[in-house]
This record gives C-alpha cells, sequence and structure tokens, in this order.
C-alpha cells in the first residue's frame, strides 16, 4: 500500500498533523542517537479516534482530524514506561487508561520496568522484589486542570505541551500522590462534567535519579458526540428552572429572611425535604432525572409547609432554628471538606468521614442556641448567598457547585469514598466567592441592623389567638368578657328568627 502523506517526526518536538477523510498519514522518525534506548510516541486529538498501526491499515468510518505528536526520547538508565504489562493490549504499554461516569473518572496504567540497553533482553518483571529489579521504582501522579469552560482544541493542544514531559508535569501540573512498585496502578476521581482535565504519571528510579513520563491523557467527562447532556449542552432546563427559582429566593432570604419569618421557615424545610427526598428517590428507584426533580420540588414545598405550620401550631422556635442551624452546619461541615482536607487518606474510609461531618454539622447549631437570633440571621445570609451561586451554576461552570454537590455524591454512590474530589479554582470561581461574600455579610449586616430593636422572633399566631381568648376568659373589665359565646349568639339568633311575635295589645297607660 502506498501512502498518500509521509510525515517525518523529530525528536523532544511537537507538531500537529491532519489526516484527511478516509486518508492514512505513515509516521517516520529518523536520525535516533545510537545511546537512545526507546522511544515514546505521543498522539493526542481532542475528541475523535485515531488508529496507530505498525503495519498500513485503511479505517473508512474515519473522519478528517487534526492530532498533535510528540516524540521523547531516553537512554538505557531511565525506566520503561508500561514495560511490564501484564493487562493491556501492547506489549509495552505507556498510555493511561481512562474511564469515566457521572460520579467518578477512572485511571488506570501498567507498571514500569528498569531500564535496559538497545537490543538487550529487559530485566524480568515479577522473579524478585529486590533493589536491583523494577520494584524499587517509584511513581507520581499529576493532575493538570484546564481553563474552566473552554472546550475548544486549541486550549486542549497548548495544554498538552504543558504536561508531554517530565519537567513541564512537574511544573505545572498538581501532584496528587506518590505511590511505591506495591501499591495498585488504578486510581478515582470525582468527575467534572464540562471541565478539561490531563492526568500525568511520573515514574521514577531512585537509584539511578532518572525519571520518565507515560502518556498523559486528557478527559471532559462528557460527550462531544451526544445530543442529550453532551460537552456543548450540559444544563438541563428542568435544573435552570429549578435552581432559578432556589437562587432568587436565596437571595430574598439573604436580605430579610429573618423580617419575613414564615416566607424563611417555608424556604429553609424546602431545602432540607428536597435535598433528603432526592437522595432517597435516586437510591431507590431509577426514574428519569426531570420525574425525580419534578417529585423533589413537590416534596419540598410539602416540607416548607411543614415547617411553617409546625412554628404557627406549636409555636416552638427553638425546634425551628435548630432545623436551620443544621442546614448551616450541613454547609460548613461541606466547605470543610470541599478543602484538601478532604483528599486526606484517612477520610476516605465511609466511617470516619461521616463521622466527624456529622459532629461538624451538629456543633453549629449548638453553637448559635446562646444567641438563637444571631444564628438564624446569619444562617440566612450564608446560606441565601450560596444559593444565588448555585443559580449562576445552572448558566455557567463554577467550581463552587462541588462544595455541596461532592457530598451528594458521595450519598448516593457508596463507591465515590476512594476518588480524589480536588478541584480547580479559575478565576470565574474567585469572582463568584467574591459574590457569596459580598451577599452574605451585606445581607448579615442588614437584617442585624433592622431587627436590632425588634423582638428576637415573631410569635406564632395559634399561640397568640389562644393567649388573647384566655385573656378575654378573666379579665372581668374586658367587655368582651360580657359577651356570650360564639355558639350562644349563633343560637339566639336562630330562635329569634323562628319565634312567632304576639301581639301586644293596649299599652296605653290609664289615667286616674
Amino acid at each position: 500500500m502506498c501512502f498518500a502523506d509521509r510525515v517525518m517526526f523529530s525528536l523532544g518536538t511537537f507538531q500537529n498533523v491532519s489526516v484527511p477523510v478516509n486518508g492514512t498519514v505513515q509516521a517516520v522518525v529518523s536520525r535516533i542517537p545510537a545511546d537512545v534506548s526507546f522511544l515514546t510516541l505521543q498522539f493526542h486529538t481532542h475528541h475523535r479516534n485515531v488508529t496507530l498501526s505498525y503495519t498500513p491499515v485503511r479505517d473508512p468510518t474515519h473522519t478528517a482530524v487534526l492530532f498533535h505528536r510528540h516524540t521523547l526520547s531516553h537512554t538505557q538508565h531511565y525506566p520503561v514506561p508500561g514495560a511490564c504489562n501484564q493487562e493491556f493490549p501492547l506489549e509495552i504499554d505507556p498510555n493511561i487508561y481512562l474511564q469515566y461516569n457521572m460520579f467518578e473518572t477512572t485511571i488506570t496504567f501498567a507498571p514500569a520496568n528498569i531500564g535496559y540497553g538497545r537490543g538487550e533482553s529487559p530485566p524480568a518483571c515479577d522473579v524478585d522484589m529486590g533493589s536491583s529489579t523494577r520494584w524499587r521504582l517509584v511513581y507520581e501522579l499529576y493532575q493538570y486542570f484546564l481553563p474552566e469552560g473552554d472546550l475548544s482544541e486549541q486550549s486542549l493542544i497548548s495544554s498538552l505541551e504543558r504536561a508531554a514531559n517530565v519537567q513541564n508535569v512537574q511544573d505545572n501540573s498538581r501532584k496528587v500522590v506518590s505511590l511505591s512498585s506495591h501499591d495498585r496502578t488504578q486510581f478515582f476521581f470525582s468527575s467534572l462534567p464540562g471541565q478539561g482535565v490531563i492526568f500525568s504519571v511520573i515514574v521514577r528510579d531512585p537509584v539511578l535519579n532518572t525519571s520518565a513520563s507515560y502518556i498523559p491523557v486528557h478527559t471532559y467527562a462528557c460527550s462531544f458526540n451526544s445530543t442529550l447532556d453532551g460537552c456543548s449542552d450540559l444544563g438541563r432546563v428542568s435544573s435552570k428552572v429549578f435552581f432559578t427559582v432556589i437562587g432568587l429566593a436565596g437571595l430574598l432570604v439573604c436580605f430579610v429572611g429573618h423580617r419575613f419569618f414564615k416566607c424563611e421557615l417555608f424556604y429553609m424545610g424546602f431545602c432540607f425535604m428536597a435535598f433528603i427526598f432526592f437522595v432517597l428517590i435516586t437510591r431507590t428507584t431509577a426514574l428519569e432525572y426531570d420525574i425525580r426533580l419534578a417529585l423533589t420540588a413537590l416534596m419540598g414545598v410539602v416540607g416548607g409547609v411543614a415547617m411553617v405550620m409546625s412554628w404557627w401550631r406549636f409555636g416552638s422556635v427553638m425546634v425551628c432554628v435548630l432545623v436551620v442551624g443544621l442546614i448551616l452546619g450541613f454547609l460548613i461541615s461541606s466547605i470543610a471538606f470541599f478543602t484538601p482536607l478532604g483528599d486526606l487518606p484517612i477520610f476516605h474510609n465511609d466511617v470516619v468521614f461521616w463521622v466527624v461531618f456529622a459532629c461538624i454539622m451538629v456543633f453549629v447549631p449548638l453553637f448559635f442556641i446562646r444567641w438563637p437570633r444571631e444564628g438564624n440571621i446569619f444562617t440566612c445570609g450564608v446560606v441565601g448567598a450560596y444559593a444565588v451561586v448555585l443559580a449562576v451554576n445552572a448558566y455557567t461552570y463554577t467550581s463552587l457547585s462541588y462544595i455541596t454537590l461532592d457530598v451528594l455524591k458521595r450519598l448516593l454512590n457508596h463507591n465515590f469514598s476512594r476518588a480524589f474530589i480536588s478541584v480547580p479554582l479559575q478565576d470565574i470561581d474567585f469572582i463568584m466567592i467574591t459574590v457569596w461574600v459580598v451577599l452574605g455579610v451585606s445581607g448579615i449586616v442588614m437584617q442585624l441592623y433592622r431587627e436590632k430593636s425588634r423582638p428576637f422572633f415573631p410569635p406564632s399566631p395559634y399561640v397568640m389567638w389562644k393567649q388573647e381568648r384566655e385573656r378575654r376568659k378573666t379579665n372581668v373589665l374586658d367587655p368582651s368578657h360580657h359577651k356570650p359565646s360564639l355558639s350562644a349568639r349563633i343560637l339566639g339568633r336562630i330562635h329569634q328568627l323562628t319565634q312567632c311575635t304576639e301581639p301586644a295589645g293596649e299599652t296605653t297607660p290609664l289615667l286616674l
């Protein structure tokens, strides 16, 4: 077979190559120095598939694609990535294999071997575990985040150049974990749909002080070919409507929640019940997302009404403030585990995680028992402002949504505890943090100033009615005390309407 295109590749350089429809390109690497033991060839495409083969092949299903190529050379002193592969198709496989779902992204790679000269037989992988074998090698896993919301091919290519070799990976990427040759070569990360991520692995030989990089892999945790929930249209209409309403209501709660206490109770009861119900219905049913969201909204309304009615009937402010405080505690606990604290190995244990999470969540309302009004106003400001952030996230990506989304994922997927949950904080996130802080502080200060001369909490209407009724019964000076009861007045009126009127007769007095 004759090749339509023949591309000459040079060592250590980047090159863009365009493959036409049904076309084939022959890649040729020449001028390889005599001391080079092995080459690593990297081929990257944005989202299309390309077949690589040692022999000429033609696949008629291919479309035109631009791929990015990079070639690295190594001498015999460098470890060979993927040379002890026993799982994947290639005999020596330096690739990082990636899979993802809505909850987590899984990466796997084959173990490396120590270096050896060109033409020599490779050292045995699993015969011996001494210091002169591949078991002395150590691995480092790195993560590089692309600009938020940028799905362009150019952004990916420029980012791949920053993660193409050992030095670039160390300079530009975030180190996630180090491991020895005795550890598993499989890791789990929280999926971030729409956020580009490049994963890189570096293998080091501590004896020879050399290192080599595996071929980096990238993902957006979404499909470019899907017409439903694809990368270009991640937000559902139902989610946008739901969170827009939640955000607008949260803005009102942020500034006037304590003043309109019944509205605040309805909002907090809605959020409390909606979250619990969504977890339960998702874990126990296979309903479509839109149906689950509609039922969640319905049950949220029920929870809001129940919250208001419990205060209206029983007048127990402390019980209501306790529920409101638990919502604030949930958010503060979620913020704590959104930090690098959440990636500590100890918190990958579900028991430890949920015990610490619950302790923080319960401590917050207990702390504000001494100052219930201030605690309620503080909750209105913080939770209401965060609802605005969630509303913005329905239209543009922001990492702050993962403060609560990571906790929700952990509740819905029992395997999510093993995932690393680090997310990037980029320009849009710092803007939204500023918005959150400004709204929260403004709402808290405004409500504290406006409510300082008012009663701590408005009285319950039902309790007020009962007290007024008792007062009328016992206060003889109150004109209403001498009024017949309502039932007596109704019976008297009926008696007047049904009684026949007798003629009065002569009523003129006699004159004596």
